[in-house]
């Protein structure tokens, strides 16, 4: 049984896969024409974004950027670091009021006694409390420091101020859990111990790998590290690089937030680390590996630090999260802002992408990110010596998307001229044959086609067949023709908009003449200050020329010894958009003059009486014609009888094609008409 499919109208809500390479390569198309490099045109389509085949929008890196700068400004516009304390602050003016009733109450009971002993010391003891809490300091590490040393009366104020004390204790301490692990909460004395631990192990990884260890041993230990001290690590790096690079972030993380702080604030944060935490090996154990990270990663940002402007405070653990995607944030955009080719996108964390800049952003990376692969599967690209070039097939492709875009652009402009027939007179078997495409007349070859679903499903009947088993028999015009394509490469083609319109017909007339005419030749030549022969090859790549002058003397030289080596009707297609202004001398020198001199004009109509007289026709198509440029074409007209056309870069295509066409249909007719004779 051959497969069954089933189909439905189409009612504008079905969609179906996101990116195809045909559908990218056509968007690259005029790119690749315009710039000729493949590498480039990826970057830029990468740069700039585009529509999937459902017409949905693929973010580029730009819009992605400006997501991303827009995202951290937010952040910073929102919150205000100085309030990582406020709570602990606002608790400690709470306890100290606290403290002042009870001082307060504890004096009107000693006075209410009786006993003025009693009562004179309740005053005197008052007075000094009172004092020392009018005395606290305003910063959150100095009042830390006088209460830890003061005289509650409180019993309830007391028990209050110590158990805040452990809650900070706890938090500087998960600080510098942060630094090293995401996995550790509510750590114990013998938690840091561990981390301790822990953390002189490492150092002494590092030093190891410093002398030289070798790589089996170093794994060897990274292994036995990870048995021992893995709950820290709750990513599970695979290898000593990775955990380093993971650690290194954190610590650039909360050095960031560090440097964002005031220098007060930056005061406030070390006081009281060294208040409350005065394990002095601990601290030198983070200080070495922190120099050892800073060390081998660099690049992480340990200088990086941010302006908050906002009104709303943040906890400890929230301060060091924002930090955490502020930095996250900071090296995807040096990740977009670097990348040279789509496959370095595939470098980024996309579930990290997704959790920071939502699923559109994180879709539109993973999809610029698949562009070259995807084109290099489908064989329209490949690497070779590290860059990215057209393939055959390639080069097949963007000939075909030049030539389907003039001829969709002819069928909407029908009209006059305009107007073609697909087939018609002069079109004769070549007993060829060629697989049937969309678009082809339906010439069925039906020995052929019957023998392709024989071969694919074997001598049994019926015969059952398919559109892939079709092949059409291929029809030309007998008589051949020799045509060479002068393509101006000045200056001024690109200035005037006129440089892509120009070789894209080149490609489309290369593409036409080879699929529909293969007995048919066709040349290439550019032309500028002096001209040269192109190869179909070499034409997706060609570029202006950085040089004045515009040297149809030279062309039309190299087109006639060209067509001198064919048969066949022969003709020149010349693209300009300006006068000949160089020419090459006797002595084989070029020639430049702007505005043209007479001896520029003379020897380029001299070169166009030769080709007359070896039966070449000079079509000519010019682009933005001046006075100038069109008092020489009627001259050269007039020599070669050959066809003048003024036209611009909108209508280039229509005319060239057009024109092409036509002259094959007279060649057809001529000959139909001498056989009717």
């Amino acid at each position: 049984m051959g497969s069954r499919f089933t189909y439905s109208r189409w009612d504008g809500t079905q969609k179906g896969f996101d990116l195809d390479a045909e559908g990218l390569f056509g968007e690259l198309t005029d790119d690749l024409l315009y710039h000729g490099d493949v590498n480039a045109a990826l970057r830029r389509m990468m740069q700039e974004g585009m529509r999937d085949r459902n017409a949905d929008r693929v973010q580029g890196l730009r819009e992605l950027m400006e997501k991303l700068r827009q995202q951290r400004q937010d952040t910073l516009d929102q919150f205000d670091l100085g309030g990582v304390y406020d709570e602990i602050a606002s608790e400690l003016n709470d306890i100290v009021d606290e403290e002042r009733h009870a001082v307060e109450q504890a004096t009107d009971a000693a006075e209410r006694s009786g006993d003025e002993r009693r009562a004179n010391t309740a005053r005197d003891a008052a007075a000094e409390r009172n004092f020392r809490l009018d005395m606290l300091p305003n910063d959150l590490a100095g009042k830390v420091r006088e209460l830890s040393a003061y005289d509650f009366e409180s019993g309830e104020a007391q028990q209050r101020f110590e158990q805040l004390m452990e809650k900070l204790k706890q938090q500087l301490t998960q600080q510098m859990v942060d630094k090293m692990s995401g996995a550790m909460q509510n750590m114990s004395p013998r938690d840091m111990a561990r981390m301790k631990d822990m953390m002189a192990s490492l150092n002494d990884l590092i030093e190891q790998r410093q002398a030289g260890a070798h790589p089996d041993d170093e794994q060897q230990a990274f292994e036995q590290f990870m048995q021992q001290f893995g709950d820290f690590f709750p990513e599970n790096p695979q290898n000593l690089d990775e955990l380093l690079q993971q650690m290194a972030q954190r610590m650039a993380a909360m050095q960031a937030m560090m440097n964002s702080m005031t220098p007060e604030q930056r005061a406030q944060l070390q006081q009281l680390s060294d208040q409350l935490l005065d394990d002095m090996d601990l601290r030198w154990q983070m200080d070495q590996l922190g120099r050892n990270l800073q060390g081998m990663f660099p690049q992480e940002g340990w200088g990086q630090s941010y302006e908050f402007q906002g009104d709303e405070g943040m906890g400890m653990g929230q301060a060091m999260q924002t930090m955490q995607e502020l930095g996250d944030l900071d090296q995807l955009e040096n990740l977009l802002r670097n990348a040279t080719n789509p496959g370095a996108l595939a470098e980024a964390d996309m579930n990290r992408v997704r959790e920071l800049m939502g699923d559109d952003a994180a879709n539109s990376l993973e999809k610029l990110a698949q562009l070259t692969k995807m084109l290099e599967d489908s064989g329209l690209i490949q690497q070779k010596e590290g860059k990215l070039e057209l393939t055959p097939k390639g080069l097949r492709k963007i000939g075909n998307n030049a030539l389907r875009d003039l001829f969709s652009k002819l069928a909407k402009d029908k009209m006059g001229q305009h107007q073609m027939d697909n087939l018609g007179q002069g079109h004769e078997r070549t007993y060829e044959t060629k697989q049937y495409e969309f678009g082809d007349p339906f010439n069925l070859d039906l020995h052929r086609t019957i023998r392709n679903a024989i071969r694919r499903n074997g001598a049994q009947t019926p015969v059952q067949l398919t559109p892939e088993d079709f092949e059409i028999e291929r029809t030309e015009h007998v008589t051949r023709s020799s045509t060479v394509l002068m393509l101006d490469l000045s200056m001024s083609m690109p200035m005037r908009d006129n440089f892509l319109p120009a070789k894209k017909v080149a490609m489309a007339l290369h593409s036409l003449i080879t699929s529909q005419f293969p007995r048919d030749y066709m040349g290439l030549v550019g032309f500028s200050e002096t001209a040269y022969e192109l190869t179909a090859a070499q034409l997706p790549e060609v570029s202006w020329d950085f040089a004045y002058g515009t040297n149809m003397h030279h062309g039309f030289t190299l087109a006639r010894k060209m067509l001198a080596r064919q048969t066949g009707t022969k003709q020149i297609i010349m693209i300009t958009d300006g006068e000949p202004t160089a020419h090459i001398t006797p002595r084989g020198d070029v020639f430049f003059n702007y505005p043209p001199v007479q001896e520029t004009v003379e020897a380029t109509l001299r070169e166009v009486v030769r080709c007359t007289r070896d039966g070449i026709r000079i079509n000519t198509f010019m682009l933005d014609a001046d006075y100038g440029l069109r008092s020489f074409i009627e001259k050269l007209s007039s020599i070669n009888r050959g066809r003048a056309f003024f036209t611009n870069h909108e209508n280039l295509g229509d005319y060239v094609l057009v024109d092409f066409i036509e002259h094959k249909k007279q060649l057809a007719r001529g000959r139909g008409n001498r056989r009717a004779g």
